[in-house]
């Protein structure tokens, strides 16, 4: 178990009605900021309410909605020109992980002078940061605790995982309410891209104490949201269960390490633009089987605190009945079961798994994976 390395921040604001809180809550950083938000969020009376809070508190804001490519490095340096241009105290971004991604990086290299593709090519950044504030519409942000932050390179759409500052995120605001709005299937992919990542962060190498804490509580939760709760005391409506367990399983993952399944599903996202959750959805169950052959009691562990195997079974037993789950979850919710499903040859996702061997976060797997030992992973998910 590796060295723990644990920062109280940002600060985690989670509630139901808290969005009417933001303009009280960044007032702590400044009294202008550019607000990243999902184009889709407009239609949803979404950008309303956070553009009416911040105006309630004399907060000077514009917005930033050209998102459809994602926060790939065009849009980046779109996005920083603007924000220079309207000498801003802060990033507020709303929405899913494209617009955090993407307000995240504004804020980590508003202030550099360099060409952002220096940064892209691995170059960190020198100067501080701005405050950025994390308003997520969906019940998971595995990078926003950390200090990384994917993009798309647009010269030739490879994932590249930046390096930012410490505690560049001052304010991560979760509202249950926002959520209210992703259809069943949205709930079913996100829900099971929550799963992973709790399932990467136990296992990871640098899995320790606290990431197990919040691994093991988060998935008490998640069980809890999609399986009902075993007793009638707990009343805790299905929205605000998944942002708590979404909450608990990205902090789990910034104290431990996002795995495999995570990373090909950026990398393929970012070459061939498919949905980031199914595509992990898919590989979840295909990562836990490699896992089992050395991790089988912490899968067992797994199993147990979703309520999927009682006490009495134990070892492979338990490891089956908890792969066969997930893909019984996937069976239910209609979602594909093999890559294969998503249109994609083994030629193109060759390259995703090129793009994924050169990140760092490879060398906090389960285990040590080569290039070809990725690849093999893959065409057995085929």
């Amino acid at each position: 178990m590796s060295d723990l390395i644990f920062r109280i921040a940002p600060n985690i604001v989670l509630g139901s009605y808290t969005i009417t809180r933001l303009g009280q809550q960044v007032l702590d950083y400044g009294t202008r900021f550019m607000v990243i938000v999902d184009p889709v969020l407009n239609e949803m009376k979404i950008q309303d309410k956070v553009l009416q809070t911040l105006s309630d508190r004399n907060v000077e804001c514009f917005v930033f909605n050209e998102l459809s490519e994602g926060s790939n490095s065009k849009t980046v340096q779109r996005a920083l020109a603007l924000a220079k241009q309207g000498h801003i105290h802060g990033v507020i971004a709303v929405g899913g992980a494209k617009a955090l991604n993407l307000g995240r990086t504004v804020a980590a290299f508003y202030n550099e002078i360099h060409d952002f593709y220096n940064f892209v090519d691995g170059a960190s950044p020198t100067t501080a940061s701005l405050p950025c504030i994390c308003v997520p519409t969906t019940f998971r942000t595995p990078f926003v605790f950390t200090n990384e932050v994917p993009v798309t390179d647009s010269r030739n759409n490879q994932l590249k995982i930046l390096k930012v500052q410490n505690q560049l995120t001052k304010l991560v605001l979760i509202d249950p309410n926002l959520m209210l709005t992703l259809t069943e299937n949205q709930k079913a992919t996100i829900s099971i891209d929550v799963l992973n990542m709790c399932i990467e962060a136990y296992l990871s190498q640098k899995a320790n104490f606290l990431s197990d804490m919040f691994v093991e509580k988060g998935l008490e939760l998640l069980s809890y949201a999609l399986d009902g709760s075993p007793s009638l005391d707990i009343t805790t409506p299905e929205e605000i269960l998944l942002a708590q367990a979404g909450c608990m399983a990205s902090i789990a993952a910034s104290s431990s390490s996002l795995g495999l399944s995570s990373l090909l599903s950026l990398s393929i996202n970012a070459r061939y633009k498919i949905n980031k959750s199914l595509i992990s959805s898919i590989l979840i169950s295909y990562a836990v089987e490699d896992a089992a052959k050395y991790k089988s009691a912490r899968i067992e562990k797994l199993a147990r605190i979703m309520r999927i195997v009682p006490e009495d079974v134990k070892g492979p037993e338990a490891t089956k009945a908890f792969i066969d789950n997930i893909r019984q979850r996937l069976a239910k919710a209609n979602l594909p079961a093999r890559l294969k499903d998503l249109q994609l040859s083994v030629e193109q996702l060759s390259l995703a798994v090129e793009d994924v061997s050169k990140i760092d976060i490879v060398n906090r797997l389960p285990r040590s994976m080569t290039t070809d030992d990725i690849f093999d992973f893959v065409k057995l998910a085929y």
